[in-house]
């Protein structure tokens, strides 16, 4: 790949790491806020579900974080857009829709169907 299209991609990634790390963030905080003294048994469950809700979400957004530091590690190692498991390079569409992408889209279909080890 060359340095014009992983500069591009770097700074994807980037700014999706901003926009993560601020959602992190201010659902963190959401869910640290003292909770108001709810006695409706219906307000109580609502704010349960909410602040798991946010707390699913804010775990699944971790997740895409720590992909995102690794990408930006192959970036810097020169192995970014390469399969981590056939060596093949990652198709461009998919890269644009996921920048963080490890795997090419055989791989991923192989791993969605559990006949990969990753």
């Amino acid at each position: 790949m060359d340095a014009k299209r992983l500069e591009y991609f770097k700074e994807k990634l980037k700014q999706k790491q901003q926009a993560l790390t601020y959602m992190v963030h201010r659902t963190e905080g959401y869910g640290r806020e003292k909770e108001p003294d709810i006695q409706d048994v219906a307000d109580m469950a609502v704010e349960s579900y909410t602040k798991e809700f946010l707390f699913g979400k804010s775990s699944g957004d971790r997740h895409v974080l720590q992909m995102i530091q690794e990408a930006l590690a192959r970036i810097e190692d020169k192995s970014y857009g390469i399969c981590s498991n056939c060596q093949n390079p990652i198709q461009p569409k998919r890269l644009e829709a996921v920048p963080w992408a490890r795997l090419c889209i055989e791989c991923q279909g192989l791993k969605e169907k559990g006949l990969l080890d990753q």
